[in-house]
């Protein structure tokens, strides 16, 4: 479905390399979903934009269904960790989750306005259509953005630390409505976070990756029930004994390097093109 293979990426500038990534490879399987956690710095966000199409890799390469990403393409949405930016505070709700749709011409704009609605209603928004993204909460303008990512329909979503940003209790809403949207809708699901509690709670499977530059350290097996809830599946001791195990991990793989992969200064981000 979902394959990275040898993935490299140079940053260069002021006379110096930067190498973020220097040699991932792993597949994700149709309808999986995988989170990915390293080292703060590792080049989580690198590895996603280069996934999506949005930074092109030094060396190495990733495929679709067999063909090369080269670009932001249809099949592949990503949500942002920060909403602030990603939403028009200009535009209503439903305008702002409608936006990538218009793209495509061969969806009539019944269908459109249909699709909005029904999004909308699948992360629990279905009264907000005419607000602005300001006049919500900060909970309320991630779910914003995740209807808009399923109003495309994507084959794969990326999701990157989607939930930082926001407190506790809301993030728990959150991981919960995409466990959720993954069961319901079978999407292949990539999801990048630096908190090893909830990889384990959300994924099927957890990529660690090493400190910069970066290779995968080890593609940990979440062995727990499809369905879980905030309550059971965190006292359950399997959970506890996987996030120890994950943790273990991510520390071993720190190294001296961590902080330098990841989005890099002005003076380093031009990029090997």
């Amino acid at each position: 479905m979902l394959e990275v293979t040898g993935l490299r990426k140079l940053y260069e500038g002021s006379g110096r390399q930067v190498e973020a990534l220097r040699d991932l490879t792993f597949r994700l399987e149709a309808g999986e979903l995988v989170c990915v956690v390293g080292p703060s710095g590792c080049g989580k966000t690198t590895l996603l934009k280069c996934v999506a199409g949005l930074l092109r890799p030094t060396e190495g390469s990733v495929a679709l269904d067999g063909t090369p990403v080269t670009g932001p393409r249809p099949g592949l949405a990503v949500v942002f960790q920060e909403y602030g930016r990603s939403l028009f505070p200009w535009m209503r709700v439903a305008e702002n989750v409608e936006l990538p749709l218009r793209q495509r011409q061969s969806i009539p704009k019944a269908a459109r306005r249909a699709r909005v609605a029904e999004s909308l209603e699948a992360v629990g928004l279905a009264g907000v259509h005419r607000a602005y993204p300001w006049e919500l909460s900060g909970g309320m303008q991630q779910r914003v953005a995740i209807a808009r990512a399923l109003a495309y329909e994507p084959e794969v979503l990326l999701m990157d630390e989607p939930f930082a940003a926001v407190d506790a209790q809301t993030r728990a809403d959150l991981e919960d409505l995409v466990r959720g949207l993954w069961r319901e809708r079978g999407m292949t699901v990539l999801f990048i976070t630096h908190d090893i509690d909830e990889a384990v709670y959300l994924g099927e499977r957890v990529l660690v990756l090493s400190a910069s530059p970066t290779v995968v350290l080890d593609d940990v097996p979440i062995q727990l029930p499809v369905r879980r809830d905030q309550l059971t599946t965190r006292a359950d001791a399997r959970f506890t004994g996987l996030r120890s195990r994950v943790l273990e991990l991510v520390r071993q793989g720190g190294g001296a390097g961590a902080g330098a992969g990841d989005e890099p200064d002005g003076r380093v981000a031009k990029d090997m093109r």
